[in-house]
């Protein structure tokens, strides 16, 4: 029986991630700051198959209170199998542009939170010698874009960070997988336009779910932003600057 911690668990893409490990009867532990979206999902797991699901509440920019919400992950489930971290937030770049504050705020949610999560995470795989560590950076990490860089500097470090831990962790049997989303039609991203390039938090969960049993590294989802982004980085500096991306 698979034992799954997810935290970040009210976002669009961790609720379809769980809803796919519900139904192969796994026993969920989540993790989120909205006690009142957390219950109603941890309902809808059981009778969608989950065994047992466990709860507790957790602001991830408490960077104190991240070991005891993770005793009580592995208290309840014994050991864990597969970590999905997958909290975030889309920050509005204008704002960041004009705050410091408020740079530095969304940089902490999205980066610093998840980098100290898996710093704490670490070491409990560690002893375990097993188990998959899953994290949502993002093809915006792959190259700064005028539109979201404060976003993609927040990402590119939770993508560099996740590179060195996979390459410590292998060593003893873990595996630590970067999953880079691209356009997901989740309600973080109602008002934008959608287009062809858009996926279903159904079919990025699936991915995920599939990365975590094959043992990858690295994946892009879906499949089509890797040669795309491998064209946007490879873009000389001296056109980039000249480009609105």
């Amino acid at each position: 029986m698979l034992n799954v911690l997810i935290i970040g668990a009210t976002s669009a893409i961790a609720e379809a991630t769980a809803r796919r490990y519900a139904a192969r009867g796994a026993r969920l532990f989540l993790v989120a700051r909205n006690t009142t979206r957390l219950a109603d999902i941890a309902a809808d797991l059981r009778v969608r198959g989950a065994v047992d699901v466990g709860e507790a509440m957790l602001d991830v920019c408490r960077f104190d209170t991240h070991a005891g919400v993770l005793d009580q992950a592995w208290k309840q489930l014994g050991s864990v199998d597969v970590v999905l971290i997958a909290h975030g937030t889309l920050p509005n770049q204008g704002a960041c542009e004009q705050s410091v504050e408020t740079a530095l705020a969304e940089f902490a949610t999205n980066g610093t939170a998840t980098i100290a999560l898996m710093t704490a995470l670490a070491p409990r795989l560690e002893a375990q010698g097993r188990g998959v560590l899953a994290v949502i950076s993002s093809v915006a990490g792959d190259r700064g874009r005028q539109s979201n860089y404060l976003y993609g500097a927040a990402k590119a470090a939770v993508s560099t960070f996740a590179s060195g831990l996979r390459q410590r962790l292998a060593k003893v049997g873990v595996n630590v997988v970067t999953i880079k989303p691209g356009f997901v039609d989740t309600p973080m991203t109602r008002d934008f336009r959608k287009g062809a390039l858009w996926a279903s938090p159904a079919s990025v969960a699936r991915g995920i779910v599939r990365a975590a049993d094959r043992g990858s590294s690295v994946v892009y989802l879906p499949w089509f932003w890797l040669p795309i982004m491998l064209i946007i980085r490879h873009i000389p500096e001296f056109v980039f600057k000249r480009i609105n991306l």
